[in-house]
């Protein structure tokens, strides 16, 4: 199909963020009468101390994904060399090559991405993180972005808790600002602790207003590090959530009544996913604990607290 029209994304980081690009990109592509391919390599093929960092975690859902050829991805040194040279061009071109979402405040870039200036090919990159972007597709992204059932461990005991209870689903991130640098900087652990801090103030308000406003709530903790957290949560009252894999977790995620959001793209997603019609989220009211740069990251109808 010499003539097709293709938005390719980058697919990038950790899982909540690639699901933010896909919806993202999807949208853009329909509101452009485009194919949506992406490119699972091109973010991943460098390695840091001789180890990958991320990988790719889509193929994790059910939903089919087209994934764009070898010749479309920057996926060596040299094709990464050759990217960036585009880029630069690019700012020159009337029709782009790429889209790149690098600005702190959305509130003029969301209309502007229907009837895009490109030929052929356009190369999507960024983290698009506001459900503005792809709202749209609410009710499609929900029926598909499921966890592949062959993914699913159905002998996990949490399972029946979660669901024969008024379940709350509770994520407490970590090293927010330390977890990708030097774990010895003195200046970025000590905003990571306050930042952890934060988390739990808002947690224990949040778990106030449960107690008062649902019948019999039993509260689960996800979290990417629980070294002391038993200090502040007792396991009687709050079941922690180990040693699952992300498509264990997201299938848990979709499987509670209602959640206390975490700062964090990856319980963003299993909240906003979850299809319970009565679910209520919080989030958290401080802008301290807002995880992205884009001004629009959480929805209006989640609730500050």
């Amino acid at each position: 199909m010499p003539n097709e029209k293709k938005v390719i994304v980058r697919i990038a980081e950790g899982l909540g963020n690639q699901l933010f690009m896909y919806a993202n990109a999807l949208a853009i592509a329909k509101s452009n009468n485009a194919t949506l391919y992406v490119d699972d390599e091109s973010a991943f093929f460098k390695k840091k101390n001789k180890q990958r960092i991320r990988e790719y975690n889509l193929n994790i859902f059910n939903t089919y994904i087209s994934i764009c050829k070898s010749h479309n991805k920057f996926n060596t040194y040299p094709k990464d060399i050759v990217r960036k040279f585009l880029k630069i061009i690019d700012l020159f071109r009337s029709e782009k090559l790429f889209l790149i979402d690098n600005t702190s405040n959305h509130s003029l870039f969301y209309d502007k991405l229907t009837n895009l200036n490109f030929k052929n090919t356009l190369y999507i990159e960024g983290h698009f993180e506001s459900e503005k972007y792809f709202s749209f597709l609410e009710s499609d992204l929900k029926s598909s972005l499921t966890i592949n059932n062959e993914l699913i461990k159905i002998d996990n005991k949490l399972i029946n808790s979660i669901k024969n209870s008024n379940s709350i689903s509770i994520h407490i991130r970590r090293h927010r600002f330390s977890e990708e640098m030097n774990k010895n900087h003195r200046e970025n652990n000590v905003k990571s602790e306050e930042f952890t801090r934060s988390i739990i103030k808002y947690v224990y308000r949040s778990v106030n207003f449960f107690k008062n406003n649902v019948e019999n709530p039993k509260f689960f903790i996800w979290s990417n590090d629980f070294s002391d957290l038993d200090i502040h949560f007792d396991k009687k009252n709050f079941t922690f959530i180990k040693g699952n894999d992300i498509a264990t977790d997201f299938y848990l995620f979709s499987l509670c009544k209602h959640f206390i959001v975490g700062p964090s793209t990856f319980h963003w997603w299993g909240a906003w996913l979850n299809n319970n019609a009565n679910k209520i989220c919080l989030r958290p009211d401080e802008e301290f604990l807002n995880p992205s740069n884009n001004k629009s990251f959480w929805p209006k109808n989640w609730l500050k607290y």
